[in-house]
């Protein structure tokens, strides 16, 4: 088991790449708790990991509200007595016209994309540091550093927390913390599916023809969870302050 005994936090873990990450994580021996403002898809992740084995458990949480950050965190840690792996994944997005994107878009996106992060990791990393080890991912995007018509502030969120992930390798190195970013294209989940709805919506029209040029088809959560397994892993020692791209050379295409 490549997560043996690990505990780990995971916010945005109850649907998705996060909920599948979580599964990953619990079948590789780690004790995993989730973050979320998704009550009911939350418990119903957590019921399903544990009807074998009580690895995962269900915090309910407000990640863009520091003092359910704070709350939710010392309760994991009274239960955990500390944390090895953070797996930032909690975002949204919004398709839309910069021009017809308002302050309260604007607020609404780096606020979940953003802010929970800051506020996550703040958090976090005192207690890494005392144990002198870490290891932090954070979910970006192959948006966080390609420009997208129709997403100019989902893209400027996603290249916000791709620079948090090196900057956090960069200063915390030293002191035993590792710092990735893992970068996804099209994913087959609500979020991915919604998020092809609304583009094709507005004429970008994202067939099955156009995601074949591009990423060749699309992605399936459990391959950005094996990943982010990756990431979180000792596989990964000596890997620090990276965006590991899951697009099927999407961006390396250009």
């Amino acid at each position: 088991m490549k997560l043996k005994n690990k505990k780990v936090i995971i916010t945005g873990g109850a649907s998705g790449m996060g909920k599948a990450t979580a599964e990953l994580f619990c079948n590789e021996g780690a004790l995993v708790a989730i973050m979320d403002i998704n009550k009911s898809e939350g418990e119903k992740t957590v019921n399903k990991i544990n009807i074998n084995n009580e690895k995962a458990f269900f915090f309910h949480t407000d990640l863009t509200k520091s003092s359910e950050v704070k709350k939710s965190i010392s309760q994991i840690m009274d239960l955990f007595g500390t944390v090895n792996i953070l797996f930032n994944h909690a975002g949204t997005i919004i398709v839309k016209p910069l021009h017809e994107s308002s302050e309260e878009d604007y607020d609404y996106l780096m606020n979940i994309n953003v802010r929970s992060a800051f506020l996550v990791c703040n958090e976090v990393i005192p207690s890494m540091l005392k144990n002198k080890a870490g290891n932090i991912i954070i979910t970006s995007s192959i948006g966080g550093e390609k420009g997208f018509a129709l997403e100019s502030l989902y893209c400027m969120t996603k290249g916000a927390v791709l620079q948090l992930a090196r900057s956090i390798a960069v200063e915390y190195r030293d002191q035993g913390i590792r710092c990735n970013a893992i970068c996804p294209g099209f994913v087959k989940t609500n979020h991915g599916l919604r998020e092809i709805k609304e583009l094709d919506e507005q004429g970008q029209n994202w067939n099955e023809n156009d995601l074949h040029s591009v990423q060749g088809r699309i992605c399936k959560p459990e391959e950005v969870a094996s990943a982010v397994l990756y990431l979180a892993s000792d596989e990964s020692s000596f890997v620090n302050g990276t965006a590991l791209y899951v697009d099927n050379g999407w961006y390396a295409k250009g």
